[in-house]
């Protein structure tokens, strides 16, 4: 995965982090395929709901089909 660092995570549109409140980043297909697996593992601890998880997943699909 591509290091990002603070600053261009604060430079960053709304539209490229797949969670609330700008979590999992998702600028590309190595972060895309981490936020999926992070927000499973967050689900299956009970941190997020599992419609949180699905919406997580669903953006980042679109990163890791060529879409955004």
């Amino acid at each position: 995965m591509s290091k990002l660092t603070t600053k261009a995570r604060k430079a960053m549109p709304a539209s490229e982090f797949a969670g609330p409140d700008r979590s999992y980043p998702v600028p590309d297909r190595s972060h895309a395929a981490n936020a999926k697996a992070r927000a499973s593992q967050a689900a299956s601890k009970g941190i997020i709901s599992k419609a949180m998880e699905s919406r997580i997943d669903a953006k980042a699909n679109r990163v890791l089909k060529g879409g955004k």
